[in-house]
């Protein structure tokens, strides 16, 4: 129980952590962690069952322990790599195509804007509540794009152009 609790407080320390240096990529980072996190639940509830029944868990206790540190790490990964980031940062000019917000515990709010990169048509940046009532649909927006210490590209901040 208290292993599982601190996987749970890993992962809610992940989550938080990617509003702190937004990588541009969060949204898969996100799918990646949630995946972890019922795999990793699914497991601890599959091995209790098992201990109850008196079957042998040792090999399957070893791999939930392994788990649970992983949010943690990633946790830290990505507050490491914006928080040691140095500049020159790359500029690049976009227009916001709509905007996004959902409430919670861990608001999250995204200017969507034309992508410059062959990922897709656009782009989720993340962006605080200032910044997110700053801009209205179709107005141009400079980014500011970290390279990141471990190179996952994050965003340092936008601007009006």
């Amino acid at each position: 129980m208290n292993r599982t609790g601190l996987f749970l407080l890993g992962a809610i320390a992940f989550v938080t952590a990617s509003g702190r240096y937004p990588p541009l990529e969060l949204d898969r980072i996100l799918i990646f962690i949630g995946v972890l996190f019922f795999l990793t639940l699914s497991l601890a509830m599959w091995l209790e069952r098992r201990a109850l029944k008196h079957v042998e868990v040792e090999a399957l206790k070893r791999l939930y322990y392994g788990l649970i540190p992983i949010p943690w790490l990633l946790a830290g990964l990505l507050l490491m790599n914006g928080a040691l980031d140095r500049p020159p940062f790359g500029e690049i000019e976009s227009h916001v195509v709509a905007k996004f917000s959902m409430r919670g515990p861990v608001p999250n709010r995204r200017l969507i804007v034309n992508s410059w990169r062959d990922v897709g048509n656009v782009e989720r940046i993340s962006v605080d509540r200032t910044d997110y009532d700053a801009f209205s649909d179709g107005d141009a927006i400079q980014i500011k794009i970290g390279g990141g210490l471990v190179g996952i590209p994050w965003v340092v901040g936008v601007t009006r152009q």
